[in-house]
């Protein structure tokens, strides 16, 4: 298995809650820049992905909160691709928090899909995006999945 992207990032005064530690937004927060972070790193920017008229959109997201963090504190964020639908259409990712000195302080898990930005459905990617996906390091429990239909 080869290894996660990584992100590095600093817990800011602004990322506190009133009791002093990070607020559980900051973690989607953290999250949500490290997924930008590896599509960058491939050249899927904002710009491409407008280019090419699609885009991320997150339906889940959900997080484990292990330990404490706070201010100043140093985090690495990791970026592992738990599951893929058969069609690549939706995907699900995983990414871990880890304090400096290797603690895991929280697990966050998504579930999203690429959308058509013009017609408003969700596609499969492009095939230069799905070789970026199809290369970003799978997690243990990595499996194709089926998306459930809405009750």
């Amino acid at each position: 298995m080869s290894t996660p992207y990584q992100q590095e990032f600093e817990v800011r005064w602004a990322d506190l809650d009133p009791n002093g530690h990070m607020r559980h937004t900051a973690y989607m927060d953290c999250a949500a820049q490290a997924r930008v972070g590896f599509l960058n790193a491939d050249g899927f920017t904002l710009e491409r992905f407008r280019a090419l008229g699609i885009g991320p959109v997150l339906f889940r997201e959900e997080a484990q909160y292990l330990h404490e963090v706070r201010a100043n504190e140093h985090l690495c964020v990791t970026t592992e691709i738990a599951g893929l639908s058969p069609n690549r259409k939706h995907w699900r990712i995983r990414h871990r928090i880890f304090k400096a000195d290797g603690e895991l302080a929280c697990v966050v898990n998504v579930q999203g899909a690429w959308l058509d930005l013009k017609a408003r459905k969700i596609v499969p990617p492009p095939a230069e995006l799905m070789q970026v996906m199809e290369k970003v390091p799978r997690t243990q429990d990595f499996a194709e999945f089926e998306p459930r239909k809405p009750a």
